[in-house]
């Protein structure tokens, strides 16, 4: 093993540690703005793949094939979940009352 990839292992054990704890005590009215940011930078990966994609070395371009495919998915997935999420803060219009009653108590009555 080398020094560098000692170092290397240390920054991203030390990255996912991190990451566990702040993604942990996010509140739940917050899930939805992160999710939007983390759609914003799996956009960004969605872009680099394609560039590694484009490259001239084989091995780039196979592995260029799998991020599109992997930043792909988790873009597609991230805005059908936070649509989802989205769609249960609005509010539920009223629909027809069965059997063609008012909907609201009261109404329709006589004097």
């Amino acid at each position: 093993m080398t020094a560098d990839w000692v170092f290397n292992l240390y920054i991203f054990a030390l990255a996912t540690f991190v990451g566990y704890q702040v993604i942990s005590r996010v509140p739940p009215l917050l899930h939805t703005p992160l999710m939007s940011g983390t759609n914003a930078i799996s956009g960004i990966s969605l872009v680099a793949s394609l560039l590694a994609a484009g490259s001239a070395h084989r091995l780039s371009q196979v592995l260029g094939l799998v991020a599109v495919t992997c930043a792909t998915i988790n873009v597609v997935g991230g805005f059908l979940i936070t649509d989802r999420m989205l769609r249960m803060f609005k509010k539920k219009e009223p629909g027809p009352s069965p059997q063609g009653l008012p909907a609201k108590g009261g109404e329709g009555k006589g004097p």
